[in-house]
């Protein structure tokens, strides 16, 4: 990649070559385009390949950083055009699947309901267990000190301090 030329003469013949640049894209066929932009993809894919699980992150984050900032400012009215877009987006891809691919994807959002479902459960499971042990715990010092021959107020205080 050539030196990126620096100084007024170096700005002035940057800003030339970016005009001749706008002016050849005006005139180029479809075909042209295509092939440019195709070109530049491949470049772009070619760049995030080589580049390691970090630099990836980074750019993953950055995206991830833009979007937020270009929802936070967008208008009510931009965010249902771009909702309906999505949407129509999904019912076109929808329309044009297979049923192979159908059933991949209702196999697949089976699948995760189910997990959910799991976690959730296992989630109220985790709740229960902790609120039985915590119960035997108090249970088990009481009895611990009535053995003692502690009166109640006593046990109350040791176990309910506060």
């Amino acid at each position: 990649m050539p030196k990126r030329k620096r100084g007024i003469a170096g700005d002035a013949a940057s800003r030339r070559e970016a005009i001749r640049k706008r002016e050849r894209r005006v005139v180029e066929t479809e075909e042209e385009r295509s092939r440019r932009l195709a070109v530049m993809a491949q470049r772009g894919q070619d760049r995030r390949v080589e580049g390691t699980e970090e630099q990836r992150n980074s750019r993953l984050s950055d995206m991830a950083q833009r979007g937020q900032e270009r929802r936070a400012e967008e208008t009510e009215e931009q965010r249902n055009s771009r909702l309906a877009v999505m949407a129509q987006r999904g019912q076109r891809r929808r329309a044009e699947e297979t049923d192979k691919q159908r059933d991949s994807r209702l196999s697949a959002m089976l699948q995760h309901a189910r997990e959910r479902r799991l976690n959730i459960i296992e989630g109220q499971n985790h709740h229960q267990i902790q609120t039985f042990y915590a119960a035997r715990t108090v249970l088990n010092r009481r009895t611990q000190l009535w053995r003692n021959g502690q009166s109640l107020s006593e046990m109350r205080r040791v176990v309910f301090p506060g």
